[in-house]
């Protein structure tokens, strides 16, 4: 859909607001129909609170987590389907899996592989009928068990820090892609012969769809995707949600961001809800590049840092890399 701005009026303006009012962002009455004040401000709070770049302005993202956020635990059937379903009852779902222990993958509020196997092996515990089917039934056990399905860690949080446990390693070997949207060719160009350089294998994606970029490093199996885009700010995300922070892409992230302030300029690092974040399952950053620093005379010291970067993190973290979440296929 194309973006709603502050100004613009019509019906699509009122779906909007009334999808904020649900969300418990209301908009003044007296503005219905009208993009207005209130409603950029409250738009401005939803985006806030869901990791999306408080911009006013109701993109593609926005508006797909405002959808996401209108389906509560119990308003449907959730179960495996092709597209997968996508949904605050899946994340409210898998983080209640996983704070019991039963291993629903990271929470992304998308229902795949891994959720259908950990809702079945709780099925199997509670003595239901084991379908990967949450129904009435299966609802009714998982809210009966209240405050133990509500604790703060899951079993991905506590794998994800488990993490930088075991022995260091270098880029000699490990699988690394790193896309751009267009336009940033040479800059991926030329981190891509530093890291073979450094005897890394490195997948290279240029697509402006996020989710495309994610569905083929997923398919590479990479220990890390780096994403590159062209923002208002120097600024590094890793992927975080009300109920999971990537510790392994918030690392990876800081010290990025630590790198290119030393060599570069002033970098900031934020916990975000981007589709490309969301949907890999290793760890993974976007490094958003104002257009001073992209500019291609600056492409060497940019592969630079970013090889001193997952160099430095990867000397923090584990020999084995395991998914951060469940396979995600188009």
């Amino acid at each position: 859909m194309p973006a709603l701005e502050p100004g613009q009026a019509g019906e699509a303006v009122r779906d909007l607001q009334r999808r904020l009012g649900a969300a418990g962002f209301e908009p003044d009455h007296r503005e219905l129909g009208t993009f207005g004040p209130t409603t950029e401000a409250q738009l401005i709070a939803f985006q806030g609170t869901r990791g999306i770049r408080p911009t006013g302005r109701c993109d593609q993202v926005t508006w797909a987590t405002l959808v996401e956020a209108g389906f509560q635990l119990g308003d449907r059937l959730l179960y495996l389907r092709a597209p997968m379903l996508r949904g605050d009852d899946v994340a409210d779902l898998q983080h209640r899996l996983g704070a019991l222990g039963f291993d629903a993958g990271r929470v992304d509020g998308i229902f795949g592989p891994q959720t259908e196997l950990a809702l079945k092996d709780f099925q199997r515990n509670m003595g239901l009928t084991t379908d990967g089917v949450l129904g009435r039934d299966t609802r009714a056990t998982l809210l009966r068990l209240g405050e133990r399905a509500r604790q703060p860690s899951t079993v991905a949080q506590i794998r994800d820090r488990e993490r930088s446990a075991c022995e260091p390693r270098d880029l000699h070997g490990q699988r690394v892609a790193v896309g751009e949207p267009g336009g940033l060719g040479i800059l991926v160009a030329a981190i891509d012969r530093r890291l073979v350089r450094a005897g890394a294998a490195v997948l290279t994606l240029h697509d402006p769809d996020p989710s495309v970029q994610a569905q083929e490093a997923n398919r590479f199996e990479a220990a890390a995707f780096v994403g590159l885009a062209p923002g208002p700010v120097d600024e590094v995300w890793y992927y975080e949600n009300r109920g999971f922070a990537s510790h392994g892409g918030r690392a990876l992230a800081g010290l990025l961001a630590d790198h290119a302030a030393r060599r570069l300029a002033p970098t900031g690092v934020q916990g975000r809800w981007h589709p490309i974040l969301r949907e890999t399952r290793m760890p993974a950053v976007q490094w958003n590049l104002t257009a001073a620093a992209a500019i291609s005379s600056s492409a060497p010291v940019l592969a630079a840092v970013l090889h001193d970067a997952l160099d430095e993190w990867l000397q923090g973290t584990t020999g084995a890399v395991p998914p951060e979440s469940e396979a995600l296929e188009p």
